[in-house]
C-alpha cells in the first residue's frame, strides 16, 4: 500500500475509530456470539449468524484502519500559506453558470465527507483544483456534465 495523505484531524479520527472497534465493538460482538450459542442449534440460529457477520465486518474494518494508519502520511495544512491550492486547502469556488458559491476542503480519501465540504484528493474536482490560484477558472467533468468554477479564496488553517 502506498502512503496515504491525511490531515492531523483525519488521522486522529481514524485512531479513535480503531480504538473504539477494538475495545468496545469487538467485545460486544464476542458477547453476542456467546449469547447466541446458548440458544442451541447454530444452523438455524439467525442471531448467531448475524453476530458472526458483524464480527467479520468489524475485523475487516480493523484491518483496513490498521493498514491506513500504518501508511498514513500526516500533512498539517496549517503550515502552508499562499493562494496556490494544495492538499489541505480550504477553497471558496463559484459556479460560473449559476453563481452558486461553495466551500470545499481538500483532504485524504479516508476522511472525505461531501456533506461537510471535505473532498477527497482523488476526486475530479480536487484534481482539477490542485495547483490553481485565486481568480483561476477550472473546468470539471461531473455526473451532471461539465461545470466551470472560478477560485475566489484559498486558505489554510
Amino acid at each position: 500500500m502506498d502512503q496515504v495523505p491525511i490531515t492531523p484531524a483525519g488521522f486522529k479520527a481514524l485512531e479513535e475509530e480503531l480504538k473504539e472497534r477494538k475495545t468496545v465493538t469487538r467485545p460486544e460482538i464476542v458477547e453476542a456470539i456467546a449469547e447466541a450459542r446458548e440458544h442451541g442449534d447454530l444452523k438455524e440460529n439467525a442471531e448467531y449468524h448475524a453476530a458472526r457477520e458483524q464480527q467479520s465486518f468489524n475485523e475487516g474494518r480493523i484491518q483496513e484502519l490498521e493498514g491506513v494508519i500504518g501508511n498514513a502520511q500526516v500533512i498539517d495544512p496549517s503550515k502552508f500559506s499562499g493562494d496556490q491550492i494544495k492538499f489541505g486547502a480550504k477553497v471558496l469556488i463559484v459556479d460560473e453558470d449559476t453563481d452558486e458559491e461553495r466551500s470545499v476542503t481538500i483532504v485524504g480519501e479516508y476522511e472525505s465527507d461531501a456533506d461537510k465540504g471535505l473532498i477527497s484528493i482523488t476526486s475530479p474536482i480536487a484534481k482539477a483544483l490542485i495547483g490553481k490560484s485565486v481568480e483561476d477558472s477550472v473546468a470539471v467533468v461531473t455526473p451532471r456534465g461539465k461545470v466551470t468554477y472560478e477560485v475566489l479564496e484559498v486558505s489554510y488553517s
